[in-house]
């Protein structure tokens, strides 16, 4: 059973940059860098978002909404994947979510491919 957390949301102003995390743990002796794990964003009436990804092997990917303004990244040894936006736009305002598909030894990902043990969120906010 896997577990994710994500943390980091925050009010901000436009233009502005935020790193969101999402802490990994299990029951199991395998780590973050056997799975695949992913972000998606759900903002206010509208449906969820499929925003970015990180594979077992390091491979990412991202929607074409945030490409060159989010930034996903792993630091194994903290069992955490980050994800950093940058200019922070007032259409970038939802609950972030992070999930996980255990997939070792990929060297990419998809954001479109199904995941699983979402947690519970972290909302973001973006306005002046």
């Amino acid at each position: 059973q896997v577990q994710l957390v994500e943390s980091g949301g925050d009010s901000v102003q436009p233009g502005g940059s935020l790193t969101l995390s999402c802490a990994f743990s299990t029951s199991s002796r395998h780590t973050v860098q056997f799975y695949t794990i992913a972000w998606s964003r759900q903002a206010p009436e509208k449906e969820r978002e499929a925003i970015s990804c990180i594979s077992s092997g390091g491979g990412t990917d991202y929607a074409d909404s945030v490409k060159g303004r989010f930034t996903i990244s792993r630091d194994t040894a903290e069992s955490t994947v980050y994800l950093r936006i940058d200019n922070l736009k007032p259409e970038d305002t939802a609950v972030y979510y992070c999930g996980a598909v255990w997939n070792p030894g990929s060297p990419v990902c998809s954001i479109l491919r199904p995941y699983y043990d979402w947690g519970q969120g972290t909302l973001v906010t973006v306005s002046s």
